[in-house]
């Protein structure tokens, strides 16, 4: 058994399974308790809660290796997600092809938020830096971007567009993610949020075909049987 399930009560490919589904499906914990029981397995919605807790942000981290940035344009932009009964911030960046590039949960919609928010994009970008950046006219962005080339982190030559129907591709790629967000009616704290959210955009990209070459050379084109080697899980 991977080290990564020692000590758990299930086989790993259940627990990868159940993760999975959570996080692409507009399913609650309750419904995959209904499911797994239809299958013969009784597990509580809760240890499933756990499950996504600890393996959405661990599935983020074991696909970073094989994620594509190269973007030379960047739409930039907010949503909003409730936590614990207040809204918060769900930062999100995509690419020019609508392929995820970043995202960060924050309490608030600041210049030093945005540029929080930028720099985690870049540095996780390390070779790839945009020449063109898209967001709406909230003046924060405009004040962390000008930062940024100061700093020498952007190009002085990065082009900074506030137009907002450019961002359209972001709004709409944010209401797929809203729908998936929905059915959780509300996180219990930012932690949980940032766990499960890391999940959800992580089964995203899958949708989005990201990663579609490793999939296809790795795993002959089955995403569960790819996830399951990145865990190091056998999945039939």
């Amino acid at each position: 058994m991977s080290l990564a399930f020692k000590g758990r009560h299930f086989a790993p490919d259940i627990i990868l399974l159940c993760m999975r589904w959570y996080c692409r499906y507009a399913l609650s914990y309750r419904d995959l308790e209904e499911m797994m029981a239809e299958r013969g397995l009784s597990v509580d919605h809760t240890t499933i809660y756990r499950w996504v807790q600890h393996y959405a942000p661990e599935l983020d981290r074991r696909v970073q290796w094989c994620r594509n940035r190269n973007s030379g344009s960047w739409y930039v932009d907010e949503t909003y997600v409730k936590v614990r009964g207040e809204w918060m911030y769900l930062y999100r960046a995509i690419g020019d092809r609508g392929e995820t590039l970043d995202f960060q949960l924050s309490q608030k919609r600041t210049t030093k938020a945005a540029k929080r928010f930028l720099v985690k994009a870049l540095n996780r970008s390390p070779h790839n830096r945009p020449s063109v950046i898209s967001t709406d006219k909230n003046p924060a962005y405009n004040e962390a971007i000008a930062s940024l080339r100061r700093e020498g982190r952007l190009a002085a030559t990065c082009q900074h567009r506030q137009i907002k129907y450019l961002n359209n591709r972001l709004e709409s790629d944010h209401g797929k993610l809203k729908q998936r967000i929905r059915p959780v009616r509300g996180f219990q704290s930012q932690k949980t949020a940032h766990n499960a959210i890391r999940g959800f955009e992580t089964m995203r990209m899958f949708r989005k075909g990201q990663f579609r070459s490793m999939v296809d050379s790795l795993a002959g084109g089955s995403e569960a049987r790819f996830i399951g080697r990145l865990f190091q899980v056998f999945v039939a």
